[in-house]
């Protein structure tokens, strides 16, 4: 005899196959969800970086070409460094200086190989244009005797020590010294009307040529070849 409150066996057969019908239903209904299909995108598309494409001038004040309009001044600067060292102890601003100091070489180095390397928004406005640029190669790709100006002043300055000592010996060096001197001015002569001449016809509608050209191209002869900036961009003897 069952009282009215127990459960009969059938029920309790019936619900743990419900049960366990369910539980076995579990992994089938995983596997009917379909995985998401892969985007495919047309080919050359790109997708959004997120974030705008900086303009060609925010390029160049980042890179140190121009200076930024909205930068603080030089003495709004030293207010804020002023500001700044007292909220910091004497270790953290002395590790400040520090960063400070290798980011203003880094950019200086970073700076000066842009320079080297001719890129002419780097460059002073006296080595800027395509006439200039040209004259440099022009310069650089011929020997001359002006290339050893400075090693030869240095020895004029040796002769004028001698001169102390030795009077004759000085006399007749002076006399060489003046020789090369008139050697360096007819040479320097020959540069700068050469060098005009290459340009007009190089550029046939340039009027960047005359005694400023000319002078460009013989302060730049007188100048040893590895210490000359922009560094050179051709060998000796190539052809310009």
């Amino acid at each position: 005899m069952k009282l009215p409150w127990q459960k009969s066996d059938s029920s309790t057969d019936a619900s743990s196959s419900t049960g366990a019908g369910s539980t076995a239903a579990t992994p089938e209904m995983t596997d009917a969800v379909e995985a998401p299909e892969e985007v495919k995108y047309p080919k050359g598309y790109t997708p959004p970086k997120g974030r705008p494409t900086p303009t060609r001038r925010e390029q160049e004040i980042a890179a140190g070409v121009i200076r930024d309009p909205n930068a603080a001044s030089s003495h709004q600067a030293a207010q804020r460094r002023k500001e700044l060292k007292k909220t910091l102890s004497k270790e953290e601003w002395k590790e400040y200086k520090r960063k400070e100091r290798e980011e203003n070489r880094e950019r200086n180095r970073e700076y000066q190989k842009r320079m080297n390397a001719g890129d002419e928004r780097y460059l002073p406005e006296t080595d800027r244009g395509p006439e200039r640029r040209y004259v440099r190669d022009w310069v650089d790709s011929r020997r001359s005797f002006n290339n050893y100006v400075m090693p030869i002043a240095l020895a004029l300055l040796v002769v004028m020590f001698i001169g102390m000592v030795a009077p004759l010996v000085a006399n007749v060096l002076s006399i060489a010294a003046m020789a090369v001197i008139l050697i360096f001015f007819i040479e320097g002569i020959m540069i700068g009307r050469g060098a005009n001449r290459a340009v007009r016809a190089k550029f046939p509608e340039t009027s960047a040529t005359g005694f400023g050209l000319g002078m460009y191209a013989y302060s730049r002869s007188t100048q040893l070849r590895r210490w000359r900036t922009p560094k050179p961009q051709v060998e000796l003897g190539d052809k310009v």
